[in-house]
């Protein structure tokens, strides 16, 4: 049986976002929800414990999680849920990402237990601002593909790296940078050596570092950096230098329903092949 909080409601667990490492990017609902809850669970491996400085005196109960395993996690949220307390349940990035957070709602689910994902800004984003790239350009990429490299985690064949990269898009590829030389020998044939690669690490936490370069040189400039963990590997032909079409969202030629007048201009053509990506 469920206590009442109290708000003279049933508890909630909030998995909560807390972005990429940054305090200040965590977003201002999240907030909001570490400071009302009373049982703090957060992932302390990949979460600065800055993000709850302003809890450290008020709350309850604040437990790192990095060395628990599931049923030992649950645990502690169904005494909370005893208790009639709210929980957030802290996880970096954005929660529905990589956040291991399916399981947890299974037991939830089944528990009866209430509960709210409140997402947060991603590694992948927070990447590119850092990189100052954008991801999707007119004419080279408008898909972005977030996987990881295959290692315990089971994967379907459709998704394997190769499969992956016959698309063209642009990669954001978690876990992967130990094997980096395998990474760069399953992309070559569809993206070519000149293709345009960052490995960021730690991507905006006081010791963040990147490296950026291309297929062909990448492998030895992250070995120079020594990155073996915490590491997102971008792959595309957006992150290059070289000229880009401009898009049609601002395009004087273009008209739309806020702006229906559309001025003379010169028709473009753009390749949307990728056989330009390819070195010869």
């Amino acid at each position: 049986m469920s206590v009442l909080n109290e708000q003279g409601r049933k508890m909630k667990v909030y998995f909560i976002g807390a972005g990429p490492g940054d305090p200040e990017l965590i977003t201002v609902k999240a907030q909001k929800r570490i400071n009302q809850c009373p049982v703090i669970l957060y992932a302390g491996s990949l979460v600065p414990r800055e993000i709850l400085a302003d809890v450290e005196e008020s709350a309850d109960k604040i437990i790192d999680t990095a060395s628990l395993d599931l049923d030992e996690i649950m645990g502690h949220i169904q005494q909370a849920h005893r208790d009639g307390k709210d929980v957030a349940r802290v996880h970096s990035g954005d929660p529905s990402v990589y956040g291991a957070i399916g399981e947890q709602i299974r037991r939830l689910n089944a528990l009866g237990i209430e509960f709210e994902i409140i997402p947060g800004v991603t590694a992948t984003s927070a990447s590119a601002a850092w990189l100052g790239k954008e991801l999707t350009l007119s004419g080279v990429s408008q898909t972005i593909i977030m996987t990881r490299y295959e290692g315990k985690t089971p994967f379907p064949e459709k998704e394997r790296l190769p499969a992956l990269a016959a698309s063209g898009a642009t990669l954001a590829i978690h876990l992967g940078v130990t094997r980096i030389h395998k990474v760069v020998e399953e992309l070559l044939p569809y993206y070519g050596e000149n293709c345009p690669v960052a490995v960021c690490y730690r991507t905006s936490w006081k010791d963040q570092d990147k490296v950026t370069g291309t297929l062909k040189d990448i492998v030895e400039k992250v070995r120079q950096k020594k990155f073996t963990r915490t590491s997102l590997i971008l792959v595309g032909q957006v992150l290059g230098e070289g000229e880009f079409d401009d898009s049609y969202l601002y395009d004087e030629g273009q008209a739309h329903i806020y702006r229906p007048k559309a001025k003379k201009t010169k028709p473009r053509t753009v390749d949307t092949s990728f056989a330009h990506l390819v070195k010869k």
